[in-house]
């Protein structure tokens, strides 16, 4: 991580003194140090506090990061799926499909606001039909624990892709998951389709779980690399009949805003909200 932080250093510094630093990175954080998930990177404070002199250093989860600004897009920064009515004041949380799945949570406050940082991306997978419970079953064979993550990233577009063409008989040719997706967008190849289809409906099913679990009445936020990529194609999924697909609480979920968040960079949105806030920025 120092080299990475030194390549940035080389690009800006201007010569003057570095006060404060504050790094959003993939992965849980604990006592100011994270081994990013998906990456062989470590990054600890207290080490580039050390290293690069700087008197106060904090490391963030990312998905913690982009929570904090949330309640700062303008109108341009998303993309809405569904009703825009959401409870002023109420919870809003974040769904961020892209290398990993992230999640986290935005609580408003009178006196202060919290944001609750989550791994719910290793969660389990639940399956909603039958033909989910058998992709789902052929990941499990390759797996063992299916997590949400396993289908709703990068990798896991391409995990589903493969389970597609088993449970269909077709055959399998290899692509990642750019590939996979523009061939699904272009009508290219029908497996590709097929797999888009799936990843969309799962995806609104996780977030309408997301909502419900947070009680998110202020809005449920679709992050990361891939929606972006495919607002379109998702807006006319059936993306948000899956998310009120909750039996019982499906007339509470439909109240409920989904926005694609377009901005490339919302993290530092938020970590530019969480500097300016009253928290102190050192965790070491």
């Amino acid at each position: 991580m120092g080299d990475a932080f030194r390549f940035f250093l080389a690009g800006w510094d201007d010569g003057a003194p570095i006060d404060a630093a504050i790094l959003a990175v993939a992965g849980p954080v604990e006592s100011g140090r994270c081994a990013l998930t998906n990456s062989s990177w470590v990054a600890d404070a207290s080490g580039l506090q050390d290293e690069f002199a700087i008197p106060s250093v904090r490391i963030v989860n990312d998905q913690e990061a982009a929570a904090w600004g949330l309640s700062q897009f303008s109108p341009s920064d998303t993309r809405l799926i569904g009703p825009d009515t959401p409870i002023i004041g109420a919870p809003m949380a974040l769904l961020s499909p892209g290398t990993g799945l992230g999640m986290a949570c935005l609580i408003p406050g009178t006196s202060a606001t919290i944001v609750i940082a989550s791994e719910g991306g290793h969660a389990t997978l639940a399956a909603a039909t039958a033909r989910e419970e058998a992709l789902i079953g052929v990941l499990r064979r390759q797996f063992g624990h299916v997590s949400a993550e396993r289908i709703l990233s990068g990798n896991g577009l391409v995990n589903l892709y493969r389970a597609v063409a088993t449970i269909d008989g077709v055959d399998f040719v290899p692509r990642a998951a750019a590939e996979i997706t523009r061939a699904a967008l272009d009508g290219a190849c029908t497996t590709c389709r097929t797999t888009l289809d799936t990843f969309c409906g799962l995806l609104g099913g996780v977030a309408g779980d997301l909502a419900l679990l947070f009680g998110a009445r202020g809005g449920i936020f679709i992050g990361g690399g891939i929606a972006p990529r495919i607002v379109e194609y998702l807006c006319r999924s059936d993306f948000r009949e899956r998310f009120e697909a909750k039996g019982r609480l499906g007339r509470y979920l439909a109240r409920i805003p989904v926005r694609i968040i377009l901005r490339p960079d919302p993290a530092f949105l938020g970590l530019a909200a969480l500097a300016r806030s009253d928290k102190p920025l050192s965790n070491v």
